[in-house]
């Protein structure tokens, strides 16, 4: 029984490395004849994708087929051996590359190529491909990306290298479901293959495209990003029933805004700054940012207006005796009143004065009791003439608790407006995203 090897094989077709037929030029008999390349790609991992930079890695197989014209022989003269491998450095190879390509592909090649008896050549590799891709993230996280990765030839324009995908999409789409093992955040939805082609002045590439279609899972984002800005605003609303009197609203509502602008800090380092319109998560920060501010100057108007009407009636109108008193306002509570008594003092108490005030919700009027003079210089009568008048203009100013009625007015309104408007806006997003 005849006994054959491999290199039976090698030495019939004059393999080696002197042998310069098979390595310097395209493997045809006449110039004028293309090389057809065959191309497979299955997608075999989803490594990576980074929307600032706009960058898709890819882990894929590829398979690279063409005919040597000048290989050839019986396997029933070698023992019926129909396909050998050999170290890729001995054969021709077309210098097919990815165009969207920008980094070096560090993946371990295959060192071995196969041959056919019939002269057909086989290349398989695994790729990890770090390729551009142009994202639209303005329904991030509930987007869907389209990266494509076009493979050409470097030199051979399409009269000398002409590129047929092996497979048409559902095939592709098919077998690199079957085959992929890891998808991040994304969920492959399918591949599409398109044969086109590139042209210069001087010359025309053969290309052909795959489009990797890829949705994202928006579970982690939802959950780590949208669910606390709207629980954020929630906090919001309901602090509109906290009392304005303790002082608490203020410092909580700015609280809460210190929250979301620390949520608006981590979403800027993820979503890329050359988008050509404003992803709509950031136009929903935006917005609940807003309502929130508005809500935080409305509190700092009622707190206000609520300020105006918590201060004495009676220490507003002597005001203008504080400088000339000496003596400590003494304050004494009857029967439906609040006195206050005031002395303007010089070397001796010169004039006395008392305000009965009436005490809110009573229905009786201001009494002003004035003391009696010692002394009666120009000054002293002038001082008692310019406290007159500021009692005067006392009894005239408004009845207490207008400014609160007032604030308690604007606070029903504002948040009536407050809350139709986020309604209107959450069911706006709602139906956009």
């Amino acid at each position: 029984e005849k006994v054959c090897s491999y290199n039976d094989v090698i030495q019939y077709l004059n393999l080696s490395k002197d042998n310069n037929l098979f390595t310097l030029t395209r493997p045809v008999k006449d110039w004028r004849d293309p090389t057809e390349v065959y191309i497979e790609v299955f997608l075999y991992a989803i490594l990576a994708v980074i929307e600032k930079s706009q960058i898709f890695t890819a882990f894929i197989w590829t398979l690279t087929s063409w005919e040597n014209e000048f290989i050839s022989w019986d396997p029933s003269q070698f023992c019926g051996i129909s396909n050998i491998s050999i170290p890729r450095e001995l054969m021709w190879e077309p210098d097919v590359f990815i165009f969207e390509a920008t980094d070096e592909d560090k993946s371990q090649r295959s060192p071995y190529l196969y041959i056919l008896n019939d002269g057909t050549v086989f290349v398989e590799d695994d790729v990890r491909a770090v390729t551009s891709c142009r994202m639209n993230v303005y329904q991030f996280p509930f987007d869907t990306q389209t990266c494509n990765l076009t493979f050409g030839a470097m030199i051979h324009q399409v009269d000398t290298v002409r590129l047929i995908p092996f497979s048409n999409s559902s095939r592709a789409t098919e077998l690199s479901q079957q085959v992929l093992h890891s998808q991040g955040d994304w969920e492959f939805l399918g591949m599409r293959v398109l044969n086109s082609s590139f042209g210069l002045d001087r010359g025309k590439w053969d290309q052909i495209i795959y489009e990797i279609s890829m949705k994202r899972r928006p579970e982690l984002y939802v959950i780590n990003f949208l669910l606390p800005i709207f629980f954020f605003l929630l906090l919001d609303i309901f602090s509109f029933f906290i009392s304005e009197t303790k002082g608490e609203k203020l410092g909580f509502k700015v609280t809460i805004i210190l929250g979301i602008s620390v949520l608006l800090l981590i979403l800027n380092e993820i979503l890329p700054s050359s988008s050509r319109k404003p992803p709509l998560i950031a136009n929903f920060c935006i917005a609940i940012f807003a309502f929130m501010l508005l809500s935080l100057l409305e509190t700092i108007l009622i707190t206000y207006l609520m300020e105006k009407d918590s201060a004495s009636p009676a220490e507003r109108g002597l005001k203008g005796c504080e400088m000339l008193s000496s003596e400590p306002s003494r304050k004494a509570e009857t029967e439906g009143y609040q006195e206050h008594s005031e002395c303007a003092a010089g070397r001796r108490p010169f004039l006395c004065f008392t305000i009965l005030w009436p005490l809110q919700g009573s229905n009786s009027s201001i009494t002003v009791k004035k003391g009696v003079v010692t002394d009666s210089s120009d000054e002293l009568l002038a001082t008692a003439e310019h406290v007159s008048i500021l009692l005067s203009s006392t009894s005239e100013d408004t009845e207490p608790g207008y400014w609160t009625k007032l604030a308690e007015k604007i606070h029903k309104v504002f948040f009536c407006c407050y809350l139709a408007s986020v309604v209107v806006f959450l069911v706006f997003m709602f139906l956009t995203w």
